[in-house]
């Protein structure tokens, strides 16, 4: 329940403010329209029985705007139910309780909610502030309606005490995963709420503008339910920070009071001739900002001219016509390019599709425009609400959760993700300030996985971040990625439109190091690596990554056998080179060095054509019979407990000895392994690197070419 308040903004500002003020200031007209039927009660009475009663005609004008057949019987039932059932009920202004379920219904049949919708937003508070049950609603309107109205009542704060209020957003959101409409419904009522805070304390108003701030308004954006979220951030805005919305207030005040030419209807109407001349058919608006947009413009801007105080809006008929216009503009005017933005290619993950962009007029204003189709502009508007219902979809079956998002946005991918991660939660207060936190974060950037699907994850996101938000659980085998095709620390930071591959261990012991949550962003990922934590005590104190520096002596007295001719002279020693070490079956060739010894190096070695540029004359070689051979590897391998010894066991296994082996410090993450191994049979060698590469953390192995 909440009571009647004072809207922020006065009559005459909301005439020349923003569109959200005019819709407020629209609303309270209707809202008293509905008080005065409202006070009259449901018509009654058999003669009546097929008639809308008047309370209820305002919501069923609205609703037949958008759906011109729409069947309002079951509206009137469901009205004539809630008021019968709140009757005697009254809020703190003293209106009858009815008009808040009443304005509601009329925000969501603006924004064009389908009639199960609407049925429910009639009846969302009755089950939980009167004495009609589920079982009722279910019986008189249906599952749907039920379901959704369940969805929106609030658990009994008597069984949950102080966790009341985060249980009952779990709650909500567990129901919106399975039917979208649950959060319109949510959205609308916390929309009406705000708009009627002023007879609260001013603690509670804090209190509920707080929790609009960092839940409500971050879902309304998710949902792509623009017209909702711009309005509550302004109702948000004028609570927590009274000081700077009246300075915001006052400039958008005297601008509109000056009586200067209006820069931006003059860029507008340029704009028109302009689409004209070109054929083009384009409804050309203004659009103002509402007031937290101006707020922004002004601290990044500092002082602001006629055009920033809104934008250009230019509606077409079809998606190539949105391109026509486009390049209609940055023809006969000039472009601001770093300000264009295709929207309309690469969707945003709240359905939002547009493009944007900036010109600058020859008196050198400049005006942001944004360009898209009646279509886009509806569901940029009302993102889910324009959707109707989820139980009406029938997309054919998706390849990746990606494409599943894209073929049923009512059922966004985003949030199974979130509901994935609040199921590992059983404690409230951690479910609340991780749920605030995620929400916090502005998911801005789209990262491209490598099997074609994509996932959306905050500005700053990592590769844990990704791994997590890929393979849910699975990603504590992850050791390594690759993000646009190389090779890249876990720690790494995604930007968007980045290509990211996880890169999965087969070893289903390993897990992730304490270090990770230095690197993880998104709450699922700290979530998962916490409890992985503490089920693995043993393994939350061992170190990221082996860091010994092995140094074994080298034994060169067994190598596979050479033979160099040296045009009759008697042989001193015929070795291999350290820097590529050659063993059969490779081609080679042989250089004598200081004390009469020939080192023989592979052809392909780099200090061959060194050699050969500086003069010195190869000597001819080749293999003898002897099958052994001596070789030095370099494994590269992502840093995780018992690598060396995995490698180790490798190397023996295949039947080599290690002569020497070095490794390496770790670097970011990052560990190299170099081992002189004797090999029984140089044919071996192949099946040796294999055996290498497949030790779960190993990304490469090569021969050495060390200068």
């Amino acid at each position: 329940m909440s009571a009647e308040a004072t809207n922020p903004l006065s009559a005459a500002e909301a005439a020349t403010a923003d569109p959200g003020a005019r819709r407020r200031s629209r609303a309270r007209l209707d809202l008293r329209r509905l008080g005065r039927a409202a006070l009259l009660g449901a018509t009654a009475g058999p003669a009546s029985r097929d008639r809308l009663p008047d309370a209820i005609s305002h919501v069923a004008e609205a609703h037949r705007a958008h759906h011109p057949e729409a069947d309002l019987s079951v509206l009137r039932r469901a009205y004539v139910l809630a008021e019968s059932s709140h009757r005697g009920q009254f809020r703190k202004s003293g209106e009858p309780y009815i008009t808040h379920p009443l304005a509601v219904t009329l925000i969501l049949a603006e924004l064009g909610a389908e009639t199960t919708t609407l049925t429910a937003s009639l009846l969302h508070d009755t089950v939980e502030d009167t004495d009609v049950t589920l079982d009722q609603v279910h019986h008189e309107f249906g599952a749907e309606v039920a379901y959704l109205v369940d969805g929106v009542t609030k658990v009994e704060k008597i069984d949950y005490g102080a966790a009341a209020e985060p249980e009952t957003f779990r709650k909500m959101l567990v129901a919106t995963g399975d039917d979208v409409r649950v959060m319109s419904i949510k959205l609308a009522d916390r929309l009406h709420n705000m708009r009627t805070l002023g007879v609260m304390r001013p603690e509670k108003q804090a209190r509920i503008a707080k929790v609009t701030r960092d839940v409500l308004i971050p879902l309304a954006e998710r949902l792509g339910v623009q017209a909702l979220k711009t309005e509550l951030e302004d109702l948000v805005f004028a609570i927590l920070h009274p000081e700077e919305y009246e300075t915001t207030r006052a400039l958008i005040a005297g601008t509109a009071g000056t009586g200067s030419p209006d820069e931006l209807a003059a860029v507008a109407d340029r704009v028109g001739a302009v689409l004209r001349e070109a054929g083009i058919a384009a409804e050309v608006l203004v659009r103002p900002r509402h007031f937290v947009s101006v707020h922004r413009v002004h601290l990044k801007r500092g002082e602001m001219r006629g055009c920033d105080f809104g934008r250009l809006l230019v509606l077409v008929a079809e998606d190539a016509d949105c391109y026509a216009v486009l390049g209609e503009l940055h023809t006969c005017f000039t472009p601001v390019i770093s300000e264009f933005k295709d929207f309309i290619a690469a969707p945003k993950f709240n359905l939002y599709q547009s493009l944007h962009t900036a010109i600058a007029a020859p008196d050198g204003a400049v005006a942001e425009v944004l360009i898209r189709t009646h279509r886009m502009h509806k569901v940029a508007e009302a993102g889910v609400v324009a959707l109707g219902s989820p139980h009406t979809q029938a997309p054919e079956a998706p390849d990746t959760a990606d494409d599943a998002e894209r073929a049923d946005p009512t059922r966004p991918g985003w949030l199974a993700r979130l509901l994935d991660w609040q199921r590992a939660v059983p404690d409230a207060d951690t479910f609340w300030s991780s749920l605030r936190a995620d929400l916090a974060e502005d998911r801005e950037i789209t990262v491209f996985r490598a099997d074609g699907g994509t996932l959306g994850l905050p500005a700053g996101a990592t590769c844990v971040d990704a791994a997590y938000a890929q393979h849910g659980e699975a990603a504590h085998a992850c050791h390594g990625a690759r993000v646009n095709g190389r090779l890249a620390p876990l720690s790494t930071a995604l930007s968007d439109g980045d290509t990211v591959q996880l890169l999965l261990a087969q070893d289903a012991g390993s897990g992730p190091s304490r270090a990770w949550l230095d690197h993880a962003r998104t709450p699922a990922a700290r979530i998962a690596i916490t409890a992985w934590l503490q089920a693995h005590p043993e393994a939350a104190e061992r170190p990221a990554a082996p860091r010994p520096q092995l140094n074994v002596a080298a034994d060169r007295s067994s190598s596979a056998e050479l033979h160099a001719d040296l045009d009759g002279e008697p042989p001193a020693a015929v070795r291999p080179a350290g820097c590529c070490t050659p063993v059969p079956p490779d081609e080679i060739t042989g250089f004598r060095v200081r004390g009469g010894a020939v080192t023989v190096h592979r052809t392909s070695c780099p200090d061959v054509d060194a050699m050969n540029r500086r003069g010195r004359r190869p000597v001819p070689v080749r293999w003898g019979d002897a099958a052994r051979c001596r070789v030095t590897l370099v494994a590269e391998s992502f840093g995780r407990p018992g690598l060396l010894a995995d490698l180790t066991e490798a190397i023996a296994t295949a039947g080599a000895e290690v002569v020497s082996a070095t490794v390496a410090p770790p670097n970011e993450q990052r560990v190299l392994h170099t081992y002189t191994l004797q090999l029984p049979d140089a044919a071996g060698l192949p099946a040796l690197m294999r055996a290498m590469r497949d030790v779960p953390g190993v990304y490469d192995v090569g021969r050495t070419h060390r200068r």
